[in-house]
């Protein structure tokens, strides 16, 4: 697959840089470096191989969801704050 000037237009659009005439051809023979070294993947033979979707042998670690007491009540810490309103801290806009 060879990269037109519209490929590379295309991506610097995507990309939202501006490019000068004079970046354009060199993009484009870089572009078609890369896919074409990538391309290289395609003769490789993973017959038989299984996909590889994580390369560490890593397991998600699950826990009970236990609710802690922390010796601190919710009219303690609302005392502690500047202002409160319905049981909830105020605080000014952020924008």
């Amino acid at each position: 697959m060879a990269i037109t000037r519209e490929d590379v237009l295309h991506l610097a659009d995507l990309s939202n840089i501006s490019l000068s005439e004079d970046q354009i051809e060199p993009l484009m023979k870089d572009l078609d470096n890369i896919v074409g070294y990538i391309s290289q993947l395609d003769e490789l033979d993973t017959e038989g191989v299984e996909p590889t979707y994580q390369c560490f042998d890593m397991q998600n670690v699950w826990r009970e969801d236990v609710i802690e007491d922390f010796e601190a009540n919710r009219e303690d810490l609302l005392e502690l704050t500047v202002e409160s309103e319905d049981n909830q801290i105020k605080v000014p806009k952020v924008l």
